[in-house]
């Protein structure tokens, strides 16, 4: 399956979701959800994010992401990486906690963005954890309503000033709008991984053919400059270098299972599960 492509750039805005591997908790217990929002906290600042929104469940979590960098990647790859050496710490546990790649849908910004903030904050309600938003405490729902402190990397003056200047106000007219959010659909104009209107996709299809022309490069260029499989393998390697061998065959120089199980003489599904385990 083709990965889909990643539209980065300054300003971008993002509903990001990342799941536990084959379906698994990512938070088994109070300490997993505090080290989680210690490590958004410390993220945000770093990639200089705004995040406007948050929902931790048990087995994935929810985000809304500003990006004035174009540096979406570069902060996930922290946030999961990290998050998982310290998952697998706190529970003597080792391999991967996540499934696969984080999934990104790019949002315009407006009414979709706006949307996607109730839609957030109202996945625990959806799920029958709880009956009203207020009731779950690991989203950005009590903050953003006045009902606890704001955390430091929660931005929710954007958000209130969709509905008024008086934050009073704001506040109020926020609870009402999560509330009747219920039954709504914020999916309906999305198109691949993009969120917003005709004219807003039309405007990232130069970003993604762009994108697209550069990988292929990249990729063209990686194939002129890898290593022969001649070269790479030798006769005389043990078992575990040929491993590490396939390993880098297959994900480093992007060679196929099938062109190296052919040249090893193996079927491809031995390669497959050797190049697997190696990475693991």
């Amino acid at each position: 399956m083709v990965r889909p492509l990643r539209i980065e750039f300054e300003g971008a805005v993002y509903h990001i979701t990342s799941r536990g591997n084959a379906k698994q908790d990512i938070f088994l217990n109070r300490t997993d959800r505090v080290a989680f929002l210690n490590l958004l906290k410390d993220t945000v600042e770093r990639f200089e994010w705004i995040c406007h929104a948050y929902c931790l469940m048990d087995n994935h979590y929810h985000l809304l992401i500003e990006t004035p960098q174009a540096n979406l990647s570069k902060g996930m790859r922290h946030l999961n990486a990290v998050y998982t050496q310290g998952f697998n710490r706190r529970h003597e546990l080792v391999g991967h906690v996540l499934q696969g790649r984080f999934k990104s849908i790019l949002v315009e910004r407006d009414r979709h963005l706006l949307e996607l903030t109730r839609y957030v904050v109202l996945n625990p309600v959806r799920a029958g954890f709880v009956k009203s938003p207020e009731l779950w405490s690991w989203s950005s729902y009590r903050a953003t309503a006045g009902l606890e402190p704001v955390p430091e990397f929660l931005e929710i003056r954007w958000l209130l000033s969709q509905f008024a200047d008086d934050p009073k106000r704001a506040v109020e007219e926020y609870r009402a709008f999560v509330a009747a959010g219920a039954s709504a659909d914020p999916w309906q104009n999305l198109q691949g991984s993009i969120l917003g209107s005709e004219r807003f996709v039309e405007n990232m299809e130069p970003l993604l053919k762009e994108k697209n022309q550069n990988k292929e490069y990249a990729r063209r260029e990686k194939t002129v400059t890898r290593p022969s499989l001649e070269r790479l393998f030798s006769a005389d390697d043990d078992k575990v270098t040929r491993n590490k061998k396939i390993h880098d065959a297959v994900r480093k120089y992007e060679y196929t299972l099938k062109e190296v199980a052919d040249h090893l003489g193996l079927h491809y599904t031995t390669v497959s599960l050797v190049a697997k385990r190696a990475a693991e």
